[in-house]
């Protein structure tokens, strides 16, 4: 029960984003209720799967993806993920009920709704990964959906601007991840989470601890927004409301606390941790409360908070002890409560005044009552007021940080930094509440205020309501979750801990004391000290920095690209060979055995070696006569028909039908441009012509050389395997059709997937393209509507959709299948298109090129899931034979589905390219240049 709880809980998510995009086109109001019933769905499946685990151990379920790469898709419950995803989806219901209000009628509901489900699913796979690279792939596609939110509003360029900085800094993050995840992964044996963490002491005595240690806390700092990171969230702000309040207080930034949080056991015993994690924290702490006070705008106010509590979080799970580790989780929570809270609240302001301004509001409180009152407690939670629970978690914060300070030796320093912080938290809540909602009413407000609808205030009395209700019941309330968090962050049972609003006259009462005194004191003096700090420190601008950077680096590959592509073919080749024959030479700079191996030549008859010759003959003749494009071109399939018998030759006849279906393509796409180019391409003068002759003769002896030293050496290739394996491990007898779509058919799948984008790209590069018309075009060109032409179509059209139907069904026995295949009726239909035009061939296409495309890719996707379905390995096949009335015994496997998307992909991506390239205009008579 558990498993199918857990996979759906994952799926759930990405299939509503599905269905809201679709309902989206149509209905505008139902992407909310989609979105608002996964949510509750999903907390149901939660429910349902804490029930059936091993709590408060770790359950943990898994389906084979790719074992040979240690991938598996494996699932995680235990006590820590289970208040993660519980967080995740409960704050998420509340913020699309929120966002149902907040969006206007002129915002895409169906767009912002599929991406905030996408977002909900990737969060949701961060928290309930196993497998550390499962978890790595839901961690980008973080990165990825919170660009799509924060640049929802797409019109406005700081949006842009801030999903594209939010972009950089999380992406470049999420790579450094990945190489410690791998260095980690190697160190430990297993990319599995459990083994990782039983393998912690192992971890913490290899050399590659520290490399793995650094590299995976620029994920995870970066992704929470901690310095020197920490500038890309206020900059995320020109996100609508809801988009803030979901990343920025329950998810995005918290998924590098959760990281820190998960790999707690592994790393924190190091001497590392506390000066890298807790340093990060506590600097972030300090800079995000001391700028917050000084902002004018609601939302980067909150934005500068957030970062403050971040920090203050990190920094417990910085002491590394397992009283500041409750802190944190404890923290965590109630961060999540009173910071969505005000974030709505920020929204209702904006959505009711027009203005977020701080400088234009004020005595909101008069038409605003109950949103004033909401704000009040909020505000009082996050600045640590007692009775609610920003004060205990405060309080604990504050005791973990005496306690450090006594093992460091400094039983002051660090105590006093902490409680000027919590100072400054006092002064930004208070100048929240005080300058939005009291004081005189601004008469300067675009629209006049008013309460917002009932259920849009909805959310946030829940959230308010929980924040008193876990400040005066907090052990009654999440006593057991919180326990069950922490000792599964520890990885060891959870220490004995308090949660009483009274602890009696010590050190932590005193310094909350002093912390909202002192935040008082600040506030009252905000105008000298925000004249000082616009003076001084709000001149320094981490995001300008940048920025310039950001510019910097564009303008030298801007430079670099000028210098590469000069707009002429031969520079750019050039540059790749002397690469390749760099990248080349240095595996021979240690190479001291002989170069030519030992085993003899393989035996050859005459014909193959006249054949052989005559092919370097052929080249040679391009070569004499490449200047007449047409003639040249004409020899070029000669010797691409020459290829094709070769291969025949040895035995390969998958590889000579593969080829000559690629070369009758060719010739059709080398036709279609040189209707562009002049007959005759200019003279090469002689020096370059020497230059490109060593260059070629250099490049064909080396690799005449390489070819001779693998072959004269005995190698073990694994043939054998695939030739033993094809047909009881893939029910086929075409071994090579087998490999593709059945042993190597992740790459494959990888491979058709590359393919339709390079299709798609070249359908944009060609759209708005039009070239100039050269003079003497060749008449042999010009087959295209000929009367002659079109009499044999109605007869050659289905002969070869036929014989390219009969290469695709026979592929997984005999030659063909579906690449082969996708070419020969690429090539039918192009004739229809040449012969009758783009308007009259329509009716003779059943199918539209973007339509083959994703037909291809769902059929090879829906092939991969289909297998996990069964618990089997991502695209693993069946097959098994059946006895039909009439027909008899057949023999049907499951890759032939996916042969089917090869071939659609295949069709699809030649077709819109082929087709765009024929359809590109030409301007009036000019003379082109060669």
């Amino acid at each position: 029960m558990m498993l199918n709880c857990l996979f759906a809980l994952i799926a759930l998510p990405f299939v509503a984003a599905l269905l809201t995009a679709v309902l989206g086109l149509t209905r505008p109001s139902a992407p909310a209720w989609v979105a608002g019933g996964s949510s509750v769905i999903g907390l149901v499946l939660l429910a349902l799967a804490a029930t059936a685990a091993d709590l408060p151990g770790a359950s943990i379920v898994q389906i084979p993806w790719l074992p040979a790469l240690g991938l598996t898709l494996a699932l995680r419950l235990d006590g820590l993920s289970l208040l993660f995803a519980g967080l995740i989806l409960a704050m998420g219901g509340l913020i699309v009920l929120y966002a149902r209000y907040y969006l206007g009628a002129g915002d895409h509901a169906g767009r912002f709704f599929t991406s905030l489900l996408l977002f909900m699913g990737a969060m949701l796979g961060i928290v309930l990964s196993e497998n550390l690279l499962l978890l790595v792939m839901f961690w980008e596609l973080t990165s990825l959906t919170s660009f799509l939110l924060i640049s929802f509003w797409q019109h406005r360029q700081e949006a842009r601007a801030g999903a594209r900085m939010a972009l950089t800094i999380t992406g470049m993050g999420g790579l450094a991840l990945f190489g410690g995840v791998l260095l980690l992964g190697q160190v430990a044996g297993s990319y599995e989470l459990s083994a990782v963490l039983a393998a912690a002491p192992r971890i913490q005595a290899s050399p590659w601890f520290t490399p793995s240690l650094i590299l995976i806390l620029l994920g995870a700092l970066s992704k929470s927004a901690q310095f020197p990171f920490h500038f890309w969230l206020p900059n995320a702000m020109a996100a609508p409301t809801p988009v803030s309040a979901y990343l920025h207080s329950a998810t995005m930034v918290k998924a590098g606390i959760f990281l820190l949080m998960r790999l707690f056991p592994v790393f924190s015993p190091n001497e590392w941790w506390f000066a890298l994690v807790g340093g990060a924290g506590l600097i972030t702490f300090l800079l995000g409360a001391y700028t917050a006070q000084f902002q004018q705008d609601l939302k980067g106010l909150l934005a500068y908070s957030t970062l403050s509590h971040l920090g203050l979080i990190t920094l417990l799970l910085g002491f590394g002890t397992p009283l500041a580790a409750v802190a944190a989780v404890f923290h965590l929570i109630n961060h999540a409560t009173f910071k969505a809270s005000l974030f709505m609240v920020a929204g209702i302001v904006d959505h009711e005044t027009g203005t977020r301004d701080l400088r234009r509001l004020g005595g909101l409180a008069r038409f605003m009552p109950h949103t004033a009152t909401l704000a009040v407690v909020a505000a009082a939670a996050m600045a640590g007021v007692p009775l609610l629970n920003g004060f205990i978690s405060k309080e604990l914060f504050f005791g973990a940080a005496v306690d450090h300070a006594r093992a460091l030796g400094s039983a002051w320093l660090l105590p006093v930094l902490v409680t000027i912080g919590g100072a400054w938290s006092v002064a930004y809540a208070l100048k929240f509440v005080l300058g939005t909602f009291f004081g005189a009413p601004s008469p300067d407000l675009p629209t006049q205020p008013h309460e917002p609808p009932r259920a849009m205030r909805l959310p946030i009395d829940l959230l308010v309501a929980l924040c008193l209700a876990l400040g005066l019941l907090p052990t009654v309330l999440i006593g057991g979750l919180l326990s069950g968090a922490v000792a599964a962050l520890l990885q060891a049972p959870a220490p004995a801990f308090s949660l009483a609003l009274w602890h009696g006259w010590n050190a932590p009462l005193g310094m909350s004391a002093a912390a909202i005194v002192g935040g008082i004191l600040f506030y009252r003096l905000r105008r000298p000290l925000q004249r000082g700090h616009d003076q001084l420190l709000g001149r320094l601008s981490a995001a300008r920095i940048f920025w310039r950077l950001h510019h910097a680096l564009e303008s030298g590959a801007a430079q670099l690209t000028v210098r590469i592509d000069q707009g002429r073919l031969q520079p750019m080749l050039l540059a790749t060979l002397l690469s390749a024959v760099f990248a080349t030479g240095l595996g021979f700079v240690r190479f001291t055995a002989p170069l030519i191996g030992t085993a003899p030549a393989p035996a050859t008859d005459w014909l193959t070696a006249l054949g052989m010759i005559g092919l370097m003959g052929i080249s040679l003749i391009v070569v004499i006569v490449h200047r007449a494009r047409l003639i040249a071109l004409l020899w070029v399939a000669a010797l691409g028909l020459g290829v094709s018998l070769l291969f025949l030759r040895f035995s390969a006849p998958d590889l000579a039908l593969t080829q000559l279906s690629v070369e009758a393509i060719t010739m059709v796409l080398m036709l279609l441009a040189l209707r562009h180019l002049p007959a005759q391409s200019h003279a090469e003068p002689l020096p370059r012509r020497l230059r490109d002759g060593l260059l070629a003769l250099g490049i064909g002896g080396g690799i005449t050389l390489l070819t001779g030293a693998i072959m004269t050496r005995q190698t073990e290739t694994i043939a054998a395997y695939f030739l033993a394996n094809s047909l009881s491990g893939g029910g086929g007898h075409n071994v090579v059709n087998v490999i593709l779509v059945d042993f190597r058919g992740y790459d494959t799948f990888g491979e058709i997937s590359v393919l339709a984008l390079a299709a798609l790209s070249v359908f944009a590069l060609l759209e708005h393209l039009t070239v100039p018309k050269p003079a003497g075009h060749p008449q042999a060109l010009r087959l295209a509507q000929a009367p002659l032409f079109q009499s044999f179509l109605p007869i050659l059209f289905p002969l070869t959709i036929l014989f390219a139907v009969f290469l695709l069904l026979r592929g997984h026995n005999a030659p063909g299948g579906g690449f082969i295949a996708g070419l020969v009726a690429a090539a039918a239909l192009l004739l229809v298109y040449l012969g009758f035009g783009a308007q009259k061939s329509a009716r003779w296409l059943p199918l539209s090129t973007q339509g083959a495309l994703s037909l291809g890719l769902g059929l090879a996707l829906m092939t991969g899931l289909a297998a996990l379905l069964f618990q089997r390995p991502f695209l693993t096949s069946t097959f098994g034979h059946w006895h039909l009335p009439l027909i008899g015994e057949i023999e049907l496997a499951s890759a032939m589905v996916f042969d089917f998307g090869v071939f659609f992909v295949v069709l699809g991506a030649t077709m819109m390219m082929l087709t765009r390239l024929a359809a590109i205009p030409e301007t009036p008579t000019a003379r082109g240049n060669s």
